[in-house]
C-alpha cells in the first residue's frame, strides 16, 4: 500500500487559516486605529515621553524605555513618509491617515499633555503599539498549532485573542501593553520552539536566542514581563531529562539565551541613555528627576553614550521607579470615581474603565470602555480552575488518572505562571487596573487549549477530535457574537443609556452611562461599614 500523503493539503490548509486569522485580526485591531482622533487613558503621558525621546530630552519614567521608543519611532516614520498638515477626517479614514503632525515638540515641558490641537493626528504615535498587538494574533495561532496540531482548532481558538473587546480597545492606543503582550506571546512561542527543537543543534540555538531576545524586549517594555523568567527553570527541567545530552543542551540554551538577553536588554537601555542630551528646567527637579550627582556630571560632559556609565545610569533609573511607586495612591473603593480594582476581581472583568466619552446630540453617547468579552474571560477562568483540579487529581484521587506527561508538564508551566503573577499582584497595595490582568489572561488562553487536548471523556461520551472541533467552533461563534454585542464600547459607536445598561452583565463591572449612578453592591457594603 502506498504511503498516505496528506501533508501538502495540510500545509495549505494551515496557511489558509493563518491568513484568515491575520485578516480578521487586522479588522479588529489595526483597521481605522486612528479613530477616535483624541487621546484616551495614558496616551497623554506616553506621547509626551515619546516626544522627549524624539528630541533627546532627559527624563525618567516608571516604565522601561522600549515602549516609549516604539511610540516615538512610529511618529518619526510617519514624519518621514507623510505630509505635514491638519487632519481632515475625524473618523480615522483617509485622507487623515496620510497627514502627519506639523509639530512634535509641543509637550516637551509637561509630564501630562492636557490640550491636543484639533488637527493633531495619532497615526504615527499609535502605529507600532497597534501593529504589534495585531501581530500577536498570528503568533497565538502558532502557539495553538503547537498544542493541538490541528489548524482548524487553532483558528477557532485564535478567536480568544482576536475578538476580546478589552484587549482590542486598550491596544488601539499609543500605550505600552500592546508591545508588552506581543513580547509575552513571542516568549511563549520561543518556549515551545526550545523544548521541541532538542537534538537539532542550530534550530535549538536559534530558538534559545529568540527566547532570550523576547524576554529582554518584554522586560524593557514593562517590568510586569519579569514573570516570564519563570519559564527558564521549566526549560532547564525539561532539558535535564535526556541524560546523554543534558549538559550539552543546557549549556547551549544558557549561553545562547543569556547572550541574546544581554544584547537586547543593554541595547534598548543604551539607545535610550545615549541620546538623552538636553535638560529642560521646566521638568521634575529642574529636569534631572532623581539623577544622582554622578549621573548629572555624565550628562553635562556628554558621556552617556559610554557603556562604562551604563550600570550607574541603570541604577538611577531603577531608583526613580522605586521612588515613584511610593507616591502612587492606594486602591480606594469608596471613591465614586475609582477606576482601580482588587486583583481577585480581575478574572471576572471588574472593574470596567470608561476611557473617554462624548455625545453628538445629548441622547446618544459614544464611549471607549475597557470591558471584557465575558465569554472569553469566563472560559479562561474555567480553564484555570480545571487546570488546578487536573494537577491535583493524582494527589487526591484513589485511582491514578491517565495523564499525558507532556500535557501535564505544559499545564503545570502555565498554571504556575498564572498563579505566580496573581500572587505577585496581590502583594501590591497601590492602585492597579483591570488591564494588569492581561498577562494571566494570555496564560489562560494557553490553558484552554491544553485542557481541551487532555479532555478524553465526558460522561460516557469518548471525545474524538471532531467533537472538539465542533465544541470549539461553538465557543468561537459565542465569542464573536459577544464581541459584536460589546462592539460599540470598543470602537466608539453611539449608544443610548438603555443600551449601555443592557451591557452591564455584572454589577461589579460598574459599567454605566455618564448620567447613571455608579454604585457597586460590594463597594456600598464596604463603605457603609
Amino acid at each position: 500500500m502506498p504511503p498516505k500523503t496528506p501533508q501538502p493539503w495540510k500545509r495549505w490548509h494551515t496557511l489558509f487559516l493563518l491568513g484568515f486569522v491575520i485578516i480578521i485580526s487586522y479588522l479588529t485591531y489595526f483597521h481605522r486605529y486612528t479613530y477616535p482622533q483624541a487621546p484616551f487613558w495614558d496616551e497623554n503621558y506616553y506621547i509626551t515621553d515619546a516626544q522627549r525621546e524624539m528630541h533627546g530630552m532627559f527624563y525618567m519614567q516608571i516604565h522601561p524605555p522600549l515602549g516609549k521608543l516604539l511610540i516615538a519611532w512610529g511618529e518619526e516614520l510617519a514624519q518621514a513618509i507623510g505630509t505635514p498638515g491638519p487632519v481632515e477626517s475625524e473618523n480615522g479614514d483617509a485622507p487623515g491617515l496620510f497627514r502627519v503632525n506639523e509639530r512634535t515638540d509641543q509637550f516637551l515641558s509637561t509630564e501630562h499633555a492636557d490640550e491636543f490641537d484639533k488637527g493633531f493626528t495619532f497615526v504615527g504615535y499609535r502605529f507600532f503599539p497597534v501593529l504589534l498587538a495585531w501581530l500577536g494574533a498570528p503568533l497565538f495561532f502558532l502557539i495553538f498549532l503547537f498544542i493541538t496540531r490541528n489548524p482548524l482548532l487553532s483558528g477557532f481558538l485564535s478567536f480568544l485573542y482576536v475578538f476580546d473587546n478589552a484587549l482590542i480597545v486598550h491596544h488601539r492606543g499609543a500605550m505600552l501593553d500592546g508591545p508588552m503582550l506581543f513580547f509575552v506571546i513571542l516568549t511563549i512561542v520561543a518556549f515551545f520552539l526550545v523544548i521541541r527543537t532538542r537534538g537539532k543543534r542550530w534550530q535549538f540555538l536559534g530558538s534559545s536566542a529568540l527566547f532570550g531576545a523576547a524576554l529582554a524586549l518584554g522586560f524593557t517594555t514593562k517590568f510586569q514581563n519579569a514573570i516570564m523568567v519563570l519559564l527558564v527553570p521549566f526549560i532547564l527541567w525539561k532539558l535535564w531529562k535526556p541524560k546523554a545530552t543534558r549538559w550539552r543542551e543546557i549549556g547551549h540554551f544558557t549561553w545562547a539565551s543569556f547572550l541574546a538577553f544581554l544584547i537586547f536588554f543593554v541595547g534598548v537601555w543604551q539607545i535610550h541613555f545615549s541620546h538623552m542630551v538636553t535638560i529642560n528646567p521646566a521638568l521634575n527637579n529642574g529636569g534631572y528627576y532623581q539623577a544622582s550627582p554622578q549621573y548629572r556630571a555624565v550628562v553635562a560632559a556628554g558621556k552617556q553614550s559610554s557603556l562604562i556609565w551604563f550600570p550607574m545610569m541603570l541604577r538611577d533609573s531603577l531608583t526613580y521607579v522605586s521612588e515613584y511607586n511610593k507616591g502612587i495612591p492606594k486602591l480606594d473603593l469608596c471613591k465614586p470615581d475609582e477606576n482601580g480594582s482588587p486583583w481577585f476581581l480581575w478574572p471576572v472583568g471588574a472593574t470596567a474603565i470608561n476611557y473617554r466619552w462624548e455625545t453628538p446630540d445629548g441622547n446618544q453617547f459614544m464611549y471607549l470602555y475597557l470591558v471584557a468579552n465575558p465569554i472569553v474571560w469566563f472560559a479562561g477562568l474555567l480553564a484555570v480552575i480545571l487546570s488546578v483540579v487536573y494537577l491535583l487529581m493524582p494527589v487526591f484521587s484513589t485511582v491514578k488518572p491517565q495523564q499525558d506527561p507532556e500535557m501535564r508538564f505544559l499545564i503545570l508551566v502555565f498554571t504556575t505562571l498564572y498563579v505566580a503573577y496573581m500572587g505577585a499582584m496581590s502583594m501590591f497595595d497601590r492602585v492597579l487596573f483591570l488591564y494588569s490582568y492581561f498577562p494571566p489572561l494570555i496564560f489562560s488562553f494557553v490553558l484552554i487549549a491544553l485542557i481541551l487536548m487532555e479532555l478524553r471523556v465526558i460522561g460516557r461520551l469518548r471525545l474524538l477530535e471532531e467533537h472538539k472541533v465542533i465544541a470549539v467552533g461553538i465557543l468561537a461563534a459565542l465569542i464573536f457574537g459577544t464581541h459584536q454585542f460589546f462592539r460599540p464600547l470598543t470602537y466608539y459607536e453611539p449608544l443610548t443609556d438603555r443600551q449601555i445598561a443592557r451591557r452591564e452583565w455584572l454589577d461589579i463591572w460598574q459599567l454605566h452611562c455618564v448620567n447613571c449612578g455608579n454604585e457597586s453592591p460590594m463597594v456600598k457594603h464596604r463603605c457603609e461599614q
